[in-house]
């Protein structure tokens, strides 16, 4: 099969279609480093500057890159189908051979990814939760001990039945303080993943 590509995604592929080999070599060190370790914007502004282009443009293209990888490996390509496919986009024969290379080298780390992101495991369904005080003991006759018991139920899809959703409750308690730093650390993952990388992240696994 080929791969269909949207048009703004081939306009911003296009950048490469009339470069030197060398050039989208450099491209592709670029969508491996994006993988491995997000978005550079000081090397997509470098190589905008050699090759006087806007820098919005590197990067589009570079996105552009590992989209064209993601889309790949979801639809399963083989080296042939893929080969096809970068030809017929608009790549030159000598490109095709480094991007199959590309490709080759990074199918099975990609496929890896997409196989852990669409694991179905238990998400949330509803919380329950009691707060208890212990205001004495017989060894502490003045104290106060605040507790929070949760009642945690989860679905978990695997297990369900198309009449009745599996569930599982999970008792937990904590402090207060203990529930505070859980609080804050869950609003920091809340507002990583509101970042620019990772909604670009997210955008390329979801397209």
């Amino acid at each position: 099969m080929l791969l269909s590509l949207r048009n703004d995604h081939k306009e911003h592929l296009s950048l490469l279609f009339n470069q030197s080999v060398q050039v989208l070599v450099d491209f592709c060190k670029l969508a491996i480093d994006f993988l491995q370790n997000g978005p550079n914007l000081k090397l997509y502004n470098s190589a905008a500057q050699k090759l006087q282009v806007e820098a919005e443009n590197v990067q589009n293209c570079i996105y552009g890159l590992v989209n064209l990888l993601l889309e790949s490996c979801k639809h399963k390509l083989s080296d042939a189908d893929f080969r096809d496919s970068i030809l017929t986009i608009g790549f030159t024969q000598e490109q095709q051979v480094i991007l199959s290379k590309l490709y080759s080298s990074k199918r099975k780390d990609i496929t890896e990814i997409l196989s852990k992101l669409t694991v179905t495991g238990p998400h949330y369904h509803d919380l329950n939760w009691r707060f208890e005080v212990l205001v004495a003991s017989r060894s502490l006759l003045h104290q106060v001990t605040p507790i929070i018991t949760m009642d945690l139920v989860l679905t978990d899809p695997e297990n369900s039945s198309e009449k009745e959703p599996a569930q599982k409750h999970l008792l937990l308690q904590t402090d207060p303080s203990n529930l505070l730093h859980i609080t804050e650390m869950l609003e920091k993952a809340l507002i990583e993943s509101r970042s620019r990388h990772s909604r670009r992240i997210q955008h390329a696994f979801s397209n």
